[in-house]
C-alpha cells in the first residue's frame, strides 16, 4: 500500500519541490493551493507523469472557518482514490512573506502572518489529527531567520519561532501514537518567495553567499529531498527536532 502525503501550499516553491520529491519516492499526494489553480494543475500533471495518484484542493490556511469543508473533502478523496480513512504524512508548508521593520509592522500585517504561519498550522494540524495514521509523520516548515536575524523579518520569524515550539509539544503529545514531528528550517532559497528577489537578483545572491559556508544560496531541490528524508521510515527515531537546511548560514 502506497504512502499518502498532504502538503499545504504545494502549487509552487518548496511545496511543489517537496511534492515532486515525494512522488519520485513513490508517495501519493493530497495538495493544497491558495488561489493559483493553474499552478496546482501543473503540479498534479507532473506528479501523475511520475506514476503517482494526486488530488488538489483550494485551501486558505488562515481561514479556520473553511476547515470543516476541507476535512470532508480530504475524507472523500481518501475513500474514492485510495479506499482509505487516513493518510500518512502532513507537511505544513503554506506561507506568506511580509517585509517590514518592527517600527513599521502594522497590526494587519502581524495578524496575517500569525493566521497563516502559526494559527493556521496549529489548527489545521488539529483538524487533521484524526486522519493521520498511527506511525505517521509531520514536518512543519520554519525558517533560518528564527535562529539568525535579518532586519525586516521580525514578525515573520516570530511566527516561525512559535511553529518550532509547537513542533516540540506536538511531538510529545503524538509520541504514544508513533507519530514523529519535526521542524525543517530552510535558509535563503531562490524561489518566488518575497516576489522572487533572491531568485531573480544575482547581486543579492552574491552578497548573501558570503554569509553561507557552502558559498551559495539554496535552490528548491536542496529542500524537497530533505523533507522527503524526514518522512521516510529510516528517520523514524528523529522527533521533536529542528533541522536547519541553510548551507551553513552565519555559523
Amino acid at each position: 500500500m502506497s504512502k499518502i502525503a498532504l502538503i499545504t501550499g504545494a502549487n509552487r516553491g518548496l511545496g511543489k519541490n517537496t511534492a515532486l520529491a515525494l512522488a519520485e519516492d513513490g508517495v501519493d499526494l493530497i495538495l493544497t493551493y491558495r488561489s493559483n489553480e493553474a499552478e496546482a494543475a501543473a503540479v498534479l500533471e507532473a506528479v501523475q507523469k511520475l506514476g503517482r495518484t494526486a488530488v488538489a484542493f483550494r485551501l486558505e490556511v488562515g481561514a479556520l472557518e473553511t476547515y470543516d469543508e476541507f476535512t470532508a473533502d480530504v475524507r472523500t478523496a481518501l475513500e474514492e482514490h485510495w479506499g482509505r480513512e487516513n493518510f500518512d504524512y502532513l507537511v505544513n508548508n503554506a506561507g506568506i512573506g511580509i517585509y517590514a521593520s518592527i517600527a513599521d509592522t502594522t497590526p494587519q500585517q502581524f495578524d496575517e502572518l500569525m493566521n497563516v504561519h502559526l494559527r493556521g498550522a496549529f489548527f489545521l494540524t488539529q483538524a487533521m489529527l484524526p486522519l493521520i495514521a498511527d506511525g505517521g509523520r509531520i514536518v512543519n516548515l520554519s525558517t533560518g531567520l528564527a535562529r539568525f536575524t535579518k532586519p525586516g523579518y521580525a514578525a515573520y520569524a516570530l511566527m516561525k519561532g512559535g511553529v518550532e515550539v509547537f513542533t516540540r509539544y506536538l511531538a510529545a503529545e503524538l509520541g504514544p501514537r508513533g507519530i514523529t514531528v519535526n521542524t525543517l528550517a530552510p535558509g535563503v532559497i531562490a524561489t518566488d518567495f518575497a516576489g522572487g528577489a533572491v531568485r531573480d537578483t544575482p547581486a543579492i545572491q552574491e552578497a548573501l553567499a558570503q554569509e553561507i559556508a557552502l558559498g551559495r544560496v539554496g535552490q528548491p531541490d536542496d529542500i524537497g529531498g530533505i523533507v522527503a528524508a524526514l518522512l521516510d521510515d529510516r528517520t523514524g527515531f528523529i522527533t521533536g527536532q529542528r533541522i536547519e537546511a541553510s548551507g551553513g548560514t552565519l555559523l
